[in-house]
């Protein structure tokens, strides 16, 4: 399934890392209103179009029969910038701009306002039309070439349904161009990554949960072109599974439509990726990894799907009532060592201006460009220099993150921070009074989890990680279980790529 795009259509198949949106110089002389219809103008405001229509009174439901929302006036109506999905002029001087209503708090939907000009003019309009799409997107690039994953298995067997209803829509009024595929067994996302033609296209986008993404990282990390492939094409998910915390840190929701809006509008942002040595096997985590309470909380319940999210947090009230230890050995490169200082990190980051273009180097087509080396080589050499293997025999908790949410109200690590090469790392002993225990798990919706004085929380590059006196156990990366036994991870600073808001934040609070 395809959608093409029109002769006016800024060329598909050029570099997403080059900067620059416009295909044509504007007229220098273009005003901010234009004249529409005998009683209608069309005004490019600060933040937002805005519709003066006497007639929209008399209409009732609004312009066109439809509600525009927003403004007091009845005649006026305005449309934010960030909605607009995208405008052009017809052969008769019809303008035509294509936009996301709000129609609940959660959802938005395509809609349509037309008008002719009062006075024809052809280069008038299509200059006009030209600025409103650069105040609507801005540094983001327009007409995206998207390959669409969806798993047909996500959302309780309803992601086609989802992706039909809420996201295509939104996607092909905004002229993206789409390829639409539907997984059909696991571990198809890899295979789909490593084998696509990644001059084609700018984004995957995966209608599914958080393993469909972690799939197509790994496949990209399969290739011959592989650090190309993780440059050019930016992940982004749509919300259609049970775990979409890689649409919640980058996009601030986890509503397909609004994902789908935030993806058309989505800038590139490099993303730091790990590599998780175990074994002679090494994969590309983009979420966390987690042994201890975390992991099996998340793992062992399985089989209380059934009760939604509500499963991780009755898992993790039986495993603190039960004081359960996890004993290890751990090693770790710390890069900021204590709160102070990792608050002063994130602080220094949020202080800078959004980002507008993509500073990477983006390797040449054909260029041989495998996966990176590993800096600090994998669970099977000895102890990197400088490493040291602490005992931690009563530890409870062992969770590293690369992104601030990992559920929709858990803001797990709020320092966290896209590519500042780190990831951030929580321990927590298994000996907490039960009390305390609890509090825990409940500051962590109230956004009080960082400040906790028994929360060890650092910044670090890379750990090795060996758990000890038990047989059995539960290790998560990324949420899917690998075998339990000793593992080495490191991060990739601006290894992966995806399409946020602001180019350098999650959307979740910070420290």
């Amino acid at each position: 399934m395809a959608h093409g795009v029109g002769e006016d259509a800024i060329d598909p198949f050029r570099d997403p890392s080059m900067a620059g949106n416009t295909p044509n110089t504007p007229r220098a002389d273009v005003p901010a209103t234009l004249a529409v219809g005998r009683n209608a103008s069309l005004t490019l405001g600060t933040d937002a179009l805005i519709v003066l229509d006497e007639l929209l009174e008399s209409k009732g439901a609004g312009c066109c029969g439809m509600s525009l929302g927003g403004g007091n006036n009845k005649t006026t109506r305005s449309i934010p910038f960030y909605n607009v999905l995208w405008a052009e002029t017809a052969d008769d001087g019809e303008v035509i701009i294509h936009y996301a209503h709000a129609v609940s708090k959660q959802v938005v939907r395509r809609q349509i306002i037309s008008y002719k000009l009062e006075k024809p003019d052809s280069d008038l309009a299509a200059a006009w039309v030209e600025r409103l799409l650069e105040k609507a997107y801005g540094a983001s690039q327009r007409q995206k070439r998207i390959k669409v994953l969806i798993n047909p298995f996500g959302g309780q067997g309803k992601a086609t349904q989802m992706y039909h209803k809420h996201i295509a829509p939104i996607l092909a009024a905004a002229r993206c161009e789409l390829d639409v595929e539907s997984t059909t067994h696991n571990g198809h996302g890899v295979e789909i990554a490593q084998n696509l033609d990644i001059e084609k296209f700018d984004v995957v986008a995966c209608c599914s949960g958080d393993g469909i993404p972690h799939e197509v990282w790994n496949g990209f990390g399969k290739r011959e072109d592989a650090q190309r492939a993780l440059v050019k094409i930016a992940v982004a998910q749509l919300p259609c599974g049970s775990g979409n915390a890689l649409c919640l840190n980058h996009t601030g929701t986890d509503s397909p439509s609004l994902a789908a809006l935030a993806v058309v509008k989505g800038l590139r942002t490099p993303l730091g990726l790990a590599s998780v040595t175990q074994g002679d096997r090494r994969l590309l985590s983009f979420l966390s990894q987690s042994a201890g309470i975390v992991a099996e909380t998340d793992l062992a319940t399985e089989h209380l799907r059934w009760m939604g999210s509500a499963r991780f947090t009755y898992g993790f009230l039986v495993r603190l009532l039960k004081k359960t230890v996890y004993p290890a050995d751990i090693a770790i490169k710390v890069e900021h060592g204590n709160k102070e200082a990792v608050r002063a990190a994130y602080r220094a980051e949020a202080a800078k201006p959004p980002r507008t273009q993509d500073e990477r180097t983006l390797p040449a087509p054909g260029e041989p460009c495998a996966i990176p080396p590993l800096k600090y080589g994998t669970i099977n050499d000895p102890l990197p220099d400088g490493w040291e293997l602490v005992p931690h025999d009563q530890l409870g908790n062992f969770y590293a993150g690369n992104l601030a949410y990992m559920s929709s109200d858990a803001n797990f690590f709020p320092a966290a921070l896209p590519d500042d090469g780190c990831l951030d790392l929580v321990r927590i002993k298994g000996t907490l009074p039960r009390t305390k225990s609890i509090a825990t798990l409940l500051a962590i919706e109230q956004h009080k989890f960082f400040d906790l004085p028994h929360v060890d929380y650092q910044k670090i590059s890379a750990y090795r990680i060996i758990p000890k006196n038990q047989k059995e156990g539960y290790i998560s990366v990324d949420g899917e279980r690998i075998p339990f036994e000793p593992f080495q991870v490191e991060i990739h600073k601006g290894m992966g790529t995806v399409l946020s808001k602001n180019g350098h934040l999650f959307e979740a609070k910070g420290v």
